[in-house]
């Protein structure tokens, strides 16, 4: 991992480490944890911060963020509370009178698996008229427009309005197109407010070319965060032809840019009933697309990974039906390289064992299991013991990385901390609490490998108000950070 500038040596005095009493300072030189334990008077001309007895950990990452869209996501209509297709029509209704000429109402966040009504093109036209409206669903595998919106984005004979998949990732990629001036400002707000939940990395995979996208927003000054950023197919061959490999740090980026995986979906999602399963989904039985939708074949799945893989780049499989995740685990074992599969939500037995034979790490985001329980309960029933089955990874021997998807989920590792460690929210009974992992598991799984601060350690840092060993799950989830270090440099802090 290329290192950030250092910052000049630093003495973190009296800190706790997580699950000790002991109190202890941190020194720390060209950007690394040079010593651990009771350092004395510091030499002249190092600073020194007191800790106060606060807790020392490992800066956290989110492996998994579409970053572009979460720094969009408070510019957008909520519609995360709506239970109904005419509820959301209301939302609309209330914010279409002020959206200015020639722009287009977004909203994000609704969920229509469980709805009592079905979205409609006809149901939004009534409530904006002529304004076009984009609504993007909670998981981003679904857009529901209306007539101007439709014929605006290539689809004006369109029957219902409800765009899924490839469809939907065009309109999503098109409404990213917002000035780089107010999207970079937006994206450097979004990356000190995940500094403020001590994250020090994300890896992007939004769609765009990001390359260009993040050289231009660090130049600009947005420093708070690591990025590495991934690439899709449609790019492949601009990457492979700039000689890009996963892990390789980008020049001029003060160690901030690396180059992280190659990105490939091949099913949808489980809310808009696209993820690609064995079974039929309820109600859909007999009808095409019963199964969910499988977006990459599997030829031309091996294809792609090969001609990636061949150059560099490590794979990087959306895959959340069991189907879909089986396919990507035959084509990871054809081609006998590491990578990983990315949200694994419903497993076939045996793939479980499967993941921890082939090496492939399991980059998964626990809030969604709290999202979903619901409708997986619905469209999952029988199955959900093999669903978001993070113990049973974790005992197979399998490498967790856990991430958000955000806007999905929000960038806050402690929210997926808390989900992984409790599997329950908002004071419901815990779902299917036998798949609870131990707060040092979930936290190493947000922190690359690391739950402790170690001698030799890049100085990717945060400082916790509350023990992450022992806190509750609802402390968890609301963690106080009072700072957050990049190679020694601090990027928030409350101190």
């Amino acid at each position: 991992m290329p290192t950030p500038a250092a910052a000049p040596p630093l003495v973190l005095r009296n800190g706790r480490l997580p699950g000790s009493d002991e109190i202890v300072d941190t020194l720390i030189v060209d950007g690394r944890v040079r010593r651990l334990g009771y350092l004395g008077q510091a030499a002249a001309g190092i600073r020194s911060v007191d800790l106060e007895e606060r807790w020392l950990i490992p800066g956290l990452w989110d492996n998994h963020v579409h970053f572009s869209q979460w720094a969009q996501t408070n510019q957008r209509l909520d519609l995360t509370g709506a239970s109904s297709a005419a509820a959301v029509a209301a939302l609309v209704a209330g914010w279409a009178p002020g959206v200015g000429s020639g722009e287009t109402l977004v909203g994000f966040g609704f969920r229509d698996g469980l709805w009592p009504d079905a979205p409609s093109r006809a149901l939004l036209d009534a409530a904006a008229g002529t304004v076009p409206v984009v609504l993007i669903s909670g998981d981003l595998h679904a857009c529901w427009l209306n007539s101007a919106a439709l014929a605006r984005h290539g689809h004006p004979e369109h029957p219902t309005g409800l765009l899924r998949e490839e469809d939907c990732f065009a309109v999503v990629r098109a409404l990213a197109e917002v000035p780089d001036t107010v999207m970079d400002a937006w994206a450097d707000s979004a990356a000190r407010v995940a500094a403020s939940r001590g994250v020090v990395g994300i890896v992007d995979l939004e769609m765009n070319w990001n390359l260009a996208t993040w050289q231009r927003r660090i130049q600009g000054g947005t420093d708070a965060l690591r990025v590495e950023f991934g690439v899709y197919t449609q790019h492949l061959e601009r990457a492979i032809a700039l000689g890009l490999r996963s892990g390789a740090g980008i020049a001029e980026t003060g160690g901030l840019l690396t180059v992280g995986p190659y990105k490939v979906i091949t099913d949808g999602s489980l809310n808009t009933r696209t993820a690609y399963c064995v079974d039929e989904y309820p109600g859909l039985e007999g009808q095409p697309g019963s199964h969910g939708q499988l977006n990459v074949p599997p030829e031309e799945l091996l294809t792609h990974l090969a001609r990636a893989v061949a150059a560099g780049l490590r794979p990087a499989v959306h895959a959340i039906g069991d189907r879909a995740n089986a396919l990507a685990l035959d084509a990871f074992e054809q081609l006998g390289c590491p990578g990983s599969i990315e949200h694994a939500q419903l497993l076939a037995p045996g793939d479980v064992a499967r993941f921890a034979r082939l090496g492939v790490v399991a980059s998964v985001q626990p809030e969604h299991a709290l999202d979903d329980r619901d409708v997986a309960d619905r469209y999952w029933a029988g199955r959900t013991d093999r669903a978001f089955v993070l113990k049973s990874l974790l005992d197979a021997g399998v490498t967790l990385a856990l991430g958000s998807d955000a806007p999905v989920a929000p960038l806050d590792p402690w929210v997926g901390i808390a989900a992984a460690v409790g599997r329950t929210r908002d004071g419901r009974e815990p779902w299917h609490a036998e798949q609870s992992v131990s707060r040092q598991a979930a936290l190493a799984a947000s922190a690359r490998g690391r739950h402790r601060v170690l001698v030799g350690d890049v100085a990717d840092l945060a400082v916790c108000e509350i023990d992450p060993f022992v806190a509750s799950v609802p402390d968890l989830r609301r963690m106080p950070v009072a700072a957050t270090l990049l190679a020694g440099r601090f990027t928030h802090t409350a101190l």
